[in-house]
């Protein structure tokens, strides 16, 4: 569940079949953080945007007991943070400028 910008999750300690999929990275990056139900992918889809759209630094923290799932959590945020930056590059790739590039031309 969601608290402001902060989800809450439980380590279900068994796989869930498409719950961490291609197809979810991909469900997650098109909305805003409460626009579908609570994921992990949310989380790091909302500091994705802020990152580059906003220009804001961001940080996420995760925290739990011994057995609660910090490094799995942390592995998928970054997972879902590659892919994103993976397209990114496709697409600055096809428009034949980087983002660096990008972002010098601009200033």
């Amino acid at each position: 569940t969601y608290i402001g910008s902060i989800v809450a999750s439980v380590n279900p300690y068994k796989s869930i079949p498409g719950l961490y999929d291609c197809a979810a990275v991909e469900r997650y990056s098109k909305y805003h953080m409460g626009e579908i139900a609570p994921h992990i992918f949310a989380v790091a889809n909302e500091c994705y945007r802020c990152l580059w759209k906003r220009h804001d630094n961001q940080c996420i923290l995760i925290s739990g007991e011994s057995g609660a799932g910090k490094t799995e959590s942390t592995k998928l945020i970054l997972k879902f943070l590659s892919a994103m930056s993976q397209h990114s590059l496709e697409l600055s790739c096809r428009e034949k400028t980087s983002c660096v590039e990008q972002a010098i031309l601009e200033s």
